[in-house]
């Protein structure tokens, strides 16, 4: 009998496993001395796991299991380099895959997403350029493009994951002509399968059953007539190549033919390229019933069992489960044979999906092959403990099943999975898709969950792409433990900025029809009110949880509360600011100034020797002056620290003439620029130069100081020197008289554009140091005292009034 053992030891199991122990004796001995401590994880040999190393009681070496060839593990690498040639999801799972085989990754991105977990999670990522006028899915379908940086990148084998050219015969020959391994099927296979029209003659020559429909690609109307009037209506329109429910309709009637068949044909040739089309014979009410396969190229092909992906939308998937635990098992035998039967005809070599209709009568039909991996094969894996992306490198390598251990006889799923998509769509808008910023991102986790996603809090969704943003995977050992363990993931999973389609989700595993494990693909179209998600309840014992009205009460309170703290009443909703009563503060007496107060004409404090004899004088003065001089930081650095740069215009105004008072013999307020100036705009609604001007009218005699983050001026990037130039100008004028010229990184360029456009404002220049380390430790490298020493020598050259030293590490 075979077990699965969850850890082998090297010793002795590896002798055993190698056939080296001839002794029948020998081998009884072994067995004795190892079965207590293998007897903990015995189970039947109907659920072992492919992906463990299996034991066998052998009466001969040949007769021992075969054990994965160890140039394909994790120790060798298959490739030096392996690219993704796709984008979000799943080029991070290829990548992953990847990374576990000790292998290096190459991301390849579009401007769009540019912020994509995608980009930053390989080790090299390099930009695809798209062509004037073009969508920005077409960079990922520029396969010259993409050849191209794969050579640039030293790339040996590239994976196209799914949708774009993953089904694309041409991408896999340009790969062939350049080297480079493409990890899919072969183009021979892909010619047979990417189109489907000669996908379902090769399925006719293999004697799996099809559905009526054309004898081959279709691309003009008139060719779509003739063979909707020889196989009758109703028909369904499917793009030639391609899936995920692209450049499909149904059509019912003769009117909605032609029209339907140019939006299809339109909508194939902008996802794929080819807006060929066929057609086939529409079967109500089916259930979709899909079997995994994995070839090696060589006519050895076997099933990982089969998927029920019955709930869908608009002919995309949305639901899956493996295995389709509610088949009869004199059906599921006869989906697998075909399956298998039509690939190893083709001596398909790779991962790839042979997909059935199944009616009423539980007839099946085939209706294609998806030759690459899908969006479901996580439930397979989950099912099977075989990594499929992993095998598919491997095979794509080289290896045969047998040397990285897939047997057919060894493979057989353990529990139920479920897989759901989570997108960003309003379900009770018709799904239509939602942008935005994710404010809140957090993901779900716990025994038997897995999650595939590329969701961050701060991420900007687009209408570019697909409005996937990640897919939940739960295991359970029965269907119903599954389906409760999804429910829990899906409410703990939170998303906040946009709509998503979560509360569908557990409308739709919530409904009794789901929870009898039989559906078919008109079960969303039959079951409208699974949209109604705003007034939908679900059976959790939480009040809270179990009703979406209560369940982001609390925080939408809050999010109004503060909304309201910051910019008041909107009043575009109709406030009328005026009828609002305001709270009552009671009086508050005036603080009491110690010391001469200098007047607020403007002829008194400091600022008056600024004003009157210029930067130099100013300068000089300072240099000449015995007493401490000081600058504050409260109207600027104070609150961004502190409060996170919340404090308003109005709260300081009625501080200012007290200020003006307290600081008239200080040597500057740092008020201005940097974070304040940026925070004020985009948080608290407010115009920064109205602040400043506001402020400059009461606070006349102290002279007002900003943070100028030289070429950056107040912003996060590199601006035209003209735009600092101006931008110094009217800061000057609007009431600033000191700049603080900083860079963090003491990069002289950016620190000598500051420098300039605040000297040629007029203003007072101070240049910043900004400091690190310890200049006392002759070890640490170039930021010793010398570099400081020339730095200064060198803004002085430019013409800096005085010198700051910013404490950058708290050293001081």
């Amino acid at each position: 009998d075979r077990h699965c053992c969850n850890k082998i030891p090297d010793k002795p199991w590896a002798y055993w496993n190698r056939g080296t122990i001839k002794s029948f004796a020998m081998r009884g001995l072994l067995l004795l001395l190892v079965s207590p401590w293998c007897s903990a994880f015995v189970v039947p040999s109907s659920l072992a796991r492919t992906s463990n190393v299996l034991l066998q009681v052998a009466t001969s070496p040949e007769e021992t299991a075969t054990v994965p060839n160890k140039k394909f593990s994790c120790e060798v690498p298959p490739f030096t380099n392996i690219m993704a040639a796709n984008r979000a999801e799943i080029a991070v799972r290829i990548m992953r895959a990847a990374t576990e085989l000790n292998a290096g990754t190459v991301a390849i991105y579009g401007h769009e997403d540019r912020y994509s977990q995608h980009r930053w999670g390989a080790d090299r990522s390099f930009k695809l350029t798209t062509k004037e006028g073009a969508s920005p899915i077409s960079a990922y379908l520029d396969i010259h493009q993409i050849i191209d940086i794969a050579k640039q990148a030293n790339v040996d084998a590239i994976h196209p994951g799914y949708g774009f050219l993953s089904e694309s015969p041409q991408f896999a020959q340009a790969c062939q002509d350049a080297g480079i391994t493409f990890v899919g099927p072969t183009v021979d296979n892909l010619n047979t399968f990417s189109d489907k029209t000669s996908a379902r003659d090769a399925a006719i020559a293999a004697g799996v059953p099809v559905v009526p429909g054309s004898d081959g690609a279709l691309t003009n109307a008139d060719e779509v007539l003739e063979c909707v009037k020889e196989i009758g209506l109703p028909v369904i329109i499917k793009a030639s190549m391609g899936g995920g429910g692209k450049g499909m309709r149904v059509v019912r009637d003769e009117k909605d033919l032609i029209p339907f068949f140019e939006a299809a044909s339109s909508e194939a040739l902008a996802s794929f390229g080819d807006g060929s089309v066929f057609i086939e014979r529409f079967v109500d009410r089916p259930r979709h019933i899909e079997v995994q396969i994995i070839g090696d190229g060589t006519g050895n092909v076997v099933h990982l069992w089969e998927r029920d992906c019955s709930i869908q939308r608009r002919h995309q998937k949305v639901i899956e489960m493996a295995p389709a635990w509610t088949l009869p098992d004199e059906l599921r035998a006869d989906l697998h044979e075909y399956a298998v039967e039509l690939t190893s005809a083709a001596k398909y070599k790779n991962a790839g999906t042979v997909e059935f209709l199944v009616d009423s009568e539980l007839r099946p039909y085939f209706i294609e092959v998806n030759p690459r991996i899908q969006v479901e094969h996580t439930v397979t894996e989950e099912v099977t403990g075989i990594d499929l992306v992993s095998s598919q490198l491997k095979i794509a390598a080289g290896a045969t099943l047998e040397e990285i251990g897939l047997i057919q006889e060894n493979i057989s799923p353990r529990g139920v999975a479920i897989q759901c998509r989570v997108t960003t769509e309003n379900p009770e808008r018709d799904f239509a898709p939602d942008t935005g910023t994710v404010t809140l991102y957090r993901h779900s986790a716990g025994a038997g969950v897995r999650m595939d996603g590329i969701g961050y809090t701060g991420l900007k969704i687009t209408p570019f792409f697909d409005s996937m943003i990640v897919k939940y995977t739960t295991r359970g050992s029965n269907f119903q433990e599954t389906v409760a363990r999804m429910k829990r993931t899906l409410q703990e999973c939170r998303i906040r900025g946009v709509k998503t389609n979560i509360p569908f989700l557990l409308n739709v595993l919530s409904h009794p029809v789901f929870e009898t494990g039989i559906v078919t693909t008109s079960f969303i179209d039959e079951n409208p009110d699974l949209k109604k998600t705003s007034t939908s309840t679900w059976d959790f014992a939480s009040e809270e949880q179990a009703d979406p009205r209560k369940l982001f009460a609390t925080e939408r309170l809050v999010r109004y509360i503060a909304n309201l703290a910051v910019n008041g009443h909107p009043a575009e909703l109709g406030a009328d600011a005026s009828k609002i009563e305001k709270p009552s503060t009671g009086y508050v007496a005036p603080p009491k100034i110690l010391g001469e107060a200098a007047n607020n004409s403007g002829e008194g404090g400091m600022r008056h020797i600024l004003l009157e004899k210029g930067p130099e004088e100013y300068s000089k003065f300072v240099r000449e002056h015995k007493g401490l001089l000081v600058t504050d930081t409260t109207w600027r650095d104070a609150h961004q620290s502190l409060f996170a740069t919340r404090v308003r215009t109005q709260e300081l105004l009625k501080c200012a003439e007290f200020t003006n008072i307290a600081l008239a013999n200080a040597f500057s307020m740092e008020m201005w620029g940097g974070a304040t100036f940026d925070v004020a705009m985009r948080f608290l609604h407010e115009c920064p130069w109205e602040r400043l001007e506001k402020l400059r009218v009461l606070v006349p005699d102290v002279p007002f100081q900003m943070l100028l983050r030289g070429a950056n001026a107040v912003g996060y990037t590199n601006y035209p020197d003209n735009v600092v130039y101006k931008f110094c100008d009217q800061a000057h004028k609007s009431g600033i008289d000191v700049f603080r010229v900083f860079d963090s990184l003491n990069y002289i360029e950016n620190l000598k554009l500051g420098v300039d456009a605040a000297g040629k404002s007029g203003g007072f220049v101070e240049g910043a140091m900004s400091y690190t380390g310890d200049v006392a430790d002759p070890n640490k490298g170039k930021y010793s005292l010398e570099y400081y020493l020339n730095l200064a020598g060198e803004l002085v050259e430019m013409g800096v009034h005085s010198l700051a030293i910013k404490d950058m590490a708290g050293v001081f």
